[in-house]
C-alpha cells in the first residue's frame, strides 16, 4: 500500500463538547490517537485558552480563560476512520458543520486564533467587567469615596478613565481597575 501524503486533505476542525470537558476530550482524544496509531490523519488537539486578570475577593488573579467554552479544535484529515475515532470521544457531541459532514475551519481563521494564544502567553489580558457610561465609585488613592462615570476602558493595560465632578466640572481620571468598583 502507498504512503499517504500527510498534507493532502488535512485541515483544523472545531469539534462541540459537553461544557467545561474541553480539557478533559481533549487529553482523552490524545489517548485514542497514540493507542490507536492514528498520528498520520489526527496531528493537533487544541483547547483555545488566553490568560487575562480578573479581581476575586479584592486581589487580581490571573487566570486562563477558554476562547471558545464548549470547543475543541483538532487539525486532521477526514475520512471514515478518523471520523469515527473523534466522533466517539467521550463528552464529544459532534463536529461543527453541517449534519455529518465535518466543515472545515478556514485557515486565517485558525491562524489569528493560534496567534492569540501565543500572543497571550507573554502579555496578559485584563478581564474588566465595565463599560463606557457606567456609574462607579473609587475605592484606592488620592480620589478614594469620589462617584464617576467610565469614560474610557483599556482592557490592555487593565486602565479605567473615570469623570469625577471636580472644581464643577466633569475631569477626567485614570485609575487601575482595582481602584474602583461599580456602584
Amino acid at each position: 500500500m502507498a504512503k499517504q501524503d500527510s498534507s493532502v486533505g488535512r485541515a483544523w476542525y472545531a469539534i462541540h463538547t459537553y461544557a467545561g470537558y474541553e480539557n478533559a476530550v481533549a487529553r482523552n482524544l490524545k489517548q485514542r490517537i497514540e493507542s490507536l496509531g492514528l498520528q498520520n490523519k489526527i496531528f493537533s488537539v487544541v483547547v483555545p485558552t488566553e490568560r487575562t486578570i480578573k479581581i476575586k475577593g479584592g486581589r487580581r488573579v490571573e487566570e486562563e480563560e477558554k476562547v471558545f467554552p464548549g470547543y475543541v479544535l483538532v487539525e486532521m484529515i477526514v475520512d471514515d476512520q478518523s471520523w469515527y475515532v473523534v466522533r466517539n470521544t467521550p463528552r464529544v457531541t459532534g463536529f461543527v458543520g453541517s449534519g455529518v459532514n465535518p466543515v472545515p475551519l478556514k485557515q486565517s481563521e485558525v491562524d489569528e486564533l493560534l496567534g492569540r494564544m501565543e500572543a497571550s502567553e507573554g502579555q496578559v489580558k485584563h478581564a474588566i467587567d465595565l463599560s463606557v457610561g457606567d456609574s462607579v465609585v473609587i475605592v484606592d488613592g488620592p480620589f478614594k469615596e469620589l462617584d464617576g462615570k467610565v469614560g474610557e476602558v483599556d482592557e490592555a493595560r487593565g486602565k479605567v478613565k473615570v469623570m469625577v465632578a471636580m472644581f464643577g466640572r466633569e475631569t477626567p481620571v485614570e485609575l487601575d481597575f482595582l481602584q474602583i468598583k461599580r456602584i
